[in-house]
């Protein structure tokens, strides 16, 4: 039973490619995906592989790693970790602007699922009901990211995402600029290199549909070619063109962590044991505020991310 429970924030740095393993479209690696809501995903095994893997880097201690994570499979002494990572689902998601440049996009549907998970681990969240989204409507907090336009005789205003115009119901709505001052400071990692994407988020966050939201991230994606060289000709081999998908950065994630005490063996007063509390701490210290690697494609810089803990 898992007795300490924590909010993992995952804001993308660089793509990020979690793969699906599998591919059913024209996208050759295609990202995780959540199956009933077509949201990107990182499965929770992966965050927690990607963990364990860097632990000591980051600073951990490595005589700690089987603790914490469990042994690796054939081991003499297997035993479950007392950490638990659960699936990371998409809170906003980056979609190119006509001013901005670009805007954090999310979906009342997403806003719901992230309040969820944080009032689920104890956490006070105090947001203001949103109003009704349709589609091809949208709730701004800034209302310099709108343009004005003439629709049917009336001046209206209107925001441009990609190709798409989306009549802005209200271009200061006071729900959407709490939620985003919150999002800010929970969710955006520390320090005075990220002022600048904490205070952008502050401003510049905008509530589509579920629908609308959903559109976007299916198709506005980092879609990149690959092409393996043949070395004796010095072209592209037969068959080797591939595409591979990645969730473009400055995407935000959140995941629930979760401690029990120790799986061992051990009991309270032997010299390895160790409560929930602190095993959620030996996780928490260190890979708070951390620039982790995880998914695909490491070595071209791929699968940076920032975390950020938030407990109750």
């Amino acid at each position: 039973m898992f007795e300490q429970r924590a909010i993992l924030f995952l804001y993308a740095v660089s793509p990020v490619h979690m793969g699906a393993g599998q591919a059913i479209g024209v996208i050759d690696n295609p990202i995780q995906r959540e199956r009933h809501t077509g949201h990107p995903c990182f499965a929770g095994s992966g965050i927690k592989g990607a963990v364990r893997h860097g632990f000591e880097a980051i600073g951990g201690d490595g005589t700690l790693i089987n603790v914490l994570f469990g042994p690796e499979s054939g081991s003499n002494d297997l035993h479950a970790g007392a950490v638990s990572f659960g699936d990371a689902q998409l809170v906003v998601f980056p979609v190119r602007s006509l001013k901005g440049g670009y805007v954090y996009a999310t979906c009342p549907q997403a806003l719901a699922r992230t309040r969820r998970l944080m009032e689920a681990v104890g956490l006070s969240v105090q947001w203001q009901a949103l109003p009704k989204v349709a589609e091809g409507e949208c709730l701004v907090a800034n209302p310099k990211l709108l343009s004005s336009r003439t629709i049917s005789g009336q001046p209206t205003d209107v925001l441009h995402l990609e190709a798409f115009e989306y009549t802005a119901t209200d271009k200061e709505n006071a729900a959407v600029k709490e939620i985003a001052q919150d999002l800010a400071q929970r969710a955006m990692p520390d320090g005075n290199c990220y002022t600048f994407f904490r205070e952008k988020l502050k401003t510049d966050l905008v509530v589509l549909s579920d629908t609308d939201f959903a559109y976007f991230v299916q198709h506005a994606t980092l879609v990149e070619p690959h092409v393996r060289i043949d070395d004796e000709t010095g072209t592209a081999a037969d068959g080797g063109l591939f595409y591979t998908e990645n969730l473009p950065p400055e995407s935000l994630l959140i995941a629930p962590i979760l401690a029990s005490q120790v799986r061992n063996g051990s009991k309270n007063g032997d010299s390895d044991f160790m409560d929930a509390p602190n095993v959620m701490l030996k996780i928490t210290t260190v890979i708070n505020g951390q620039l982790l690697q995880i998914g695909g494609d490491a070595t071209t810089g791929r699968g940076l991310v920032v975390a950020k803990v938030v407990e109750a």
